[in-house]
């Protein structure tokens, strides 16, 4: 196995591993051309595990400036277990602190038990002062 920043070229791969795991979202962002874009405005923030030319795990990372944002930490069914998440979120906010951005934020479906178990095994604080508005523009 193999931990390295993600390309555009594994975008394919990437997006079938997103597609195929439950508790993903995806939406118009999720499109090549938005990932390429967000690829782009975030270098070197970007990681997928390889295990024989198949993706197996993928975390995406950005910047506003002031925080840091994990979005699809996914890894392959199979493959859980082995600390391959936890090494893949140290890779980003490693890249973060790089850039002296000193907190990230992440988004959990509530229905989404395995995400969350993660996330606050590994010493991650739910926020219940925050409520998180969207709107489409």
């Amino acid at each position: 196995m193999q931990l390295r920043s993600m390309t555009i070229e594994d975008y394919e791969k990437v997006y079938d591993l997103w597609s195929n795991t439950p508790g993903v979202g995806l939406s118009e962002a999720d499109e090549q051309h938005e990932i390429n874009s967000f690829l782009e405005r975030n270098p070197g923030l970007f990681f997928v595990y390889e295990s024989f030319g198949e993706i197996i795990g993928t975390i995406l990372c950005g910047t506003d400036g002031r925080r840091g944002y994990i979005h699809h930490l996914v890894i392959k069914e199979s493959y859980r277990g082995r600390g391959l998440g936890k090494q893949l979120v140290q890779r980003c906010l490693d890249g973060l602190k790089k850039l002296n951005i000193l907190k990230c934020h992440l988004f959990v479906f509530a229905n989404n038990e395995i995400g969350k178990g993660f996330w606050s095994g590994t010493g991650w604080q739910r926020r219940e002062d925050i409520l998180i508005y969207s709107k489409n523009i």
